[in-house]
């Protein structure tokens, strides 16, 4: 991987507590953390908030990871794509679907559920973003407040870190293939959103 900002040596005891952790998720520690260990008040932030979004249960986890992977898709980070297909297999969701997200327009593998929730994902991603009265009103009346209120704080960090990465040229870095994950299906040729 070649970064826009070369990655520094991740050092102090902070720094030897996220070797260990890294060490353990993923077998090494991902060039993208010397990356960012560059400011590390901003790598604790966005850790922290990610870790805060994993602890709410109000929208069903499979949609959430659906969600982020179709922003990551959309806005074309592939280090958030590998890395939450790989953490969809950590959590036991359905991986032939996982694999499917950045196709879902094509794919038949997805409920209407989930392919609203995706669509909704997208349309937030775009600039301006482009989501509608109706796309809401659908979701809100499937979800409930609390759920919908939840994917949508889920998609906004997706945008976070997906717009982070790609304009920092963080790159994915192997995790799911490095876990024996099939490949992960490819987007369409052509195939903008169309939220």
């Amino acid at each position: 991987m070649t970064t826009r900002v070369p990655a520094t040596r991740i050092t102090g005891p902070y720094g030897a507590l996220v070797k260990v952790f890294a060490g353990r998720m993923f077998g090494r520690v991902p060039e993208s953390l010397g990356v960012m260990w560059h400011h590390v008040p901003a790598l604790k932030a966005s850790m922290a908030y990610g870790q805060k979004l994993q602890k709410w249960h109000a929208c069903e986890e499979q949609l959430k990871s659906f969600a982020h992977m179709a922003v990551a898709s959309s806005i074309g980070c592939t280090w958030c794509l590998d890395f939450n297909y790989f953490q969809a297999s950590n959590r036991g969701l359905d991986m032939d679907k996982a694999r499917e997200v950045p196709r879902w327009r094509t794919s038949t593998a997805f409920s209407p559920l989930e392919r609203e929730v995706m669509a909704y994902a997208e349309a937030m991603s775009q600039t301006p973003p482009a989501v509608t009265d109706e796309m809401v009103a659908g979701l809100l009346d499937r979800l409930g407040p609390p759920a919908l209120l939840e994917l949508t704080a889920v998609i906004g960090f997706a945008n976070l870190t997906t717009r982070g990465n790609v304009a920092l040229g963080i790159e994915s870095e192997g995790f799911a293939a490095a876990c024996g994950l099939k490949p992960l299906a490819q987007r369409p040729a052509g195939v903008a959103s169309e939220a």
